[in-house]
């Protein structure tokens, strides 16, 4: 950040991103939108409740005769950790676990998701991506100098997720994401991961091989499996009362022993390198803006305490040549040239062929149905 950011008077986001725009009030349209949305996406009261009492009823209902009520993923990290304690020891859903190893998990993560499968004595679903595969491709994405590095993660982690749905019949998904800790996002900011298209053009330009095993989801079935057949409906629990992480991690602490991680996200290694430095020093933005005024919206942090987080860098520069180290070393990389992709110009998504017209005629119609039927309703 320099000296001339501005920075908005309610959050902190500021205008390293150009889509950014201020008020005459100074506060900008991230957190204004946010808190448009509130009320409509989080319910942390009686609402909330019933709200979770009548998902709990339907899953158990559709549940009947099959061997589970919902499909869960588990990173390793707070969210879905939490929301698999929440689902199964406290509403006594039946769940498979499910995990994609990418390759670059902690040793933190690993532990607790050993803990959470163990403590609470539910089935376990991983899946792990051929490793030369994924190194191949991430450092394609590397050499493509685009904004969404955690795309290759992200991609199999999806497309992962609606095949196992459709291999074990299920059809409902519990997933951690949440309004707390994840209201604020950036205009034109990050890129859609479930472009598979996009991964494939890359991969052609900058890989060394073809994807042979690497899970790849195309635009025609994830329409088919999301909007024809609505093979999978994604529920969003911790949406349904006051989710605090920090008061998360410690109930987690006491019933599991879980262990902490650091930063949101830094249960994989390399997308804490990713958040750490690459976005900082390519694209000049700092992604921790998003998740502390999302923690601001939501009424869980003042600006000023998130303000004196942010004047303290990411990372410190010696765990930064540690850590570069580390990934350019997994990666086959020297680290002079893990240096090099990061110190050269940023390149856009669009900059390479894609499907994002696509997805945008898919969401458009989406939200236009969902209209529709709000007006049935009236």
């Amino acid at each position: 950040m320099t000296s001339m950011a501005r920075i908005c008077t309610f959050c902190v986001m500021d205008d390293s991103n150009p889509a950014i725009q201020f008020d005459e009030k100074g506060q900008c349209n991230c957190c204004r939108t946010a808190l448009d949305r509130l009320s409509s996406e989080w319910w942390p009261g009686a609402e909330g409740e019933a709200r979770m009492a009548s998902l709990v009823r339907s899953l158990k209902e559709r549940g009947k005769g099959q061997p589970y009520d919902a499909m869960v993923g588990l990173s390793g990290g707070i969210d879905s950790a939490y929301l698999a304690h929440l689902a199964s020891r406290q509403h006594g859903l039946r769940l498979l676990a499910v995990h994609v190893d990418g390759g670059w998990n902690s040793e933190p993560a690993v532990a607790n998701i050993e803990s959470i499968v163990r403590g609470l004595d539910i089935d376990f679903h991983t899946h792990v991506i051929e490793w030369q595969e994924m190194r191949d491709l991430q450092v394609a994405f590397l050499k493509a100098g685009v904004l969404n590095q955690d795309m290759p993660q992200d991609h199999a982690f999806f497309a992962t997720l609606y095949r196992t749905a459709k291999k074990f019949g299920i059809r409902d998904f519990l997933s951690g994401v949440n309004f707390a800790t994840e209201s604020i996002v950036p205009p034109n900011f990050g890129y859609p991961s479930i472009d598979g298209r996009h991964i494939r053009s890359i991969n052609a330009l900058f890989g060394k091989a073809p994807l042979q095993t690497y899970p790849i989801m195309g635009i025609v079935e994830y329409l088919w499996m999301t909007r024809v057949r609505k093979q999978l409906t994604i529920h969003r629990p911790l949406n349904f009362f006051a989710y605090d992480k920090q008061a998360a991690q410690e109930e987690l602490k006491e019933h599991y022993g879980w262990r902490d991680y650091g930063a949101k996200h830094s249960e994989s290694r390399f997308t804490k390198f990713y958040q750490d430095i690459y976005l900082p020093r390519k694209f000049g933005f700092d992604k921790r803006r998003l998740h502390l005024s999302s923690l601001i919206v939501a009424g869980q942090l003042t600006r000023d305490a998130a303000m004196a987080e942010l004047s303290e860098p990411p990372i410190n520069e010696q765990q930064a040549k540690r850590d570069i180290k580390f990934v350019a070393k997994k990666l086959g990389l020297s680290a002079d040239d893990l240096l090099g992709y990061i110190q050269s110009p940023p390149r856009q998504h669009s900059d390479y062929p894609n499907n994002l017209k696509l997805f945008g005629v898919a969401r458009d119609l989406k939200v236009l149905i969902q209209k529709l039927r709000m007006q049935g309703d009236q």
